[in-house]
């Protein structure tokens, strides 16, 4: 198992949860399977899995609560299992810090796409837009700065009037890629496709959840909306 990819996958449906950890594990995946939220909460400390699957509704402690508890304890990438997707529960699990979704029923291939995905920029949070641009803010040893905002692209440290910023991986991309390019309109797609690394069209829900909750932590005028077009990051 220490050699493979470990994914705690959290769901009450028997034979959903006994399907998906076949197919998961045919893929080369070590797969701790749990049906209910405290399981899988014991479960999560025990073993720190590389990313978590959360069905919302499950027993005991639900998907929402149980990624705000990992939420509070790692930034191991989470992705929330929906039956709906136009369910607030969508909005709820992403607002709780989970990075991505997936909308019961699901398609095995899709699932292991999207599960490889967030891996993938987990594991490099240097991707796209980390390098900055000619139009970035002032750099001093890799350190963009604008007004009391701090960005340390090399260390990967975030801090606002001097004081750290606790940013998860995903925060941290997508903040990449606004200060790759001050003032620049993002639109959505973009950034579903440059952070979250979507080669298809994806939920724009995710996009404007992670950016409301990356406006809490720099600032809410920090990121700009700019209406039927997208986000900039004021210079």
């Amino acid at each position: 198992m220490a050699d493979q990819t470990h994914v705690l996958f959290v769901e009450d449906d028997d034979v959903i949860r006994e399907a998906t950890q076949l197919a998961l594990e045919r893929d080369g995946f070590a797969v701790t399977a749990m049906p209910d939220g405290l399981s899988g909460l014991a479960a999560f400390r025990a073993d720190r899995p590389d990313i978590a699957l959360l069905d919302v509704m499950v027993p005991g402690l639900d998907g929402v609560s149980l990624c705000r508890r990992i939420r509070d304890e790692s930034t191991v990438p989470v992705i929330m299992l929906s039956a709906r997707a136009d369910s607030i529960d969508v909005v709820l699990g992403l607002e709780a810090g989970a990075d991505d979704y997936v909308t019961k029923p699901f398609d095995g291939a899709v699932l292991v796409a999207r599960i490889r995905a967030v891996l993938r920029r987990f594991g490099h949070a240097s991707g796209p837009g980390a390098a900055a641009s000619e139009d970035s803010g002032p750099m001093t040893d890799g350190v963009l700065v604008f007004g009391e905002l701090e960005i340390d692209t090399e260390g990967m440290e975030v801090r606002k009037e001097g004081v750290p910023v606790a940013l998860t991986p995903t925060e941290m991309r997508l903040l990449l890629e606004f200060s790759s390019a001050p003032g620049t309109v993002l639109s959505r797609d973009k950034l579903l496709e440059r952070v979250w690394d979507y080669g298809w069209g994806g939920d724009t829900r995710v996009v404007d959840v992670h950016v409301q909750r990356l406006r809490t932590k720099i600032g809410q005028d920090r990121i700009e909306t700019v209406r039927g077009f997208g986000y900039k990051l004021k210079a």
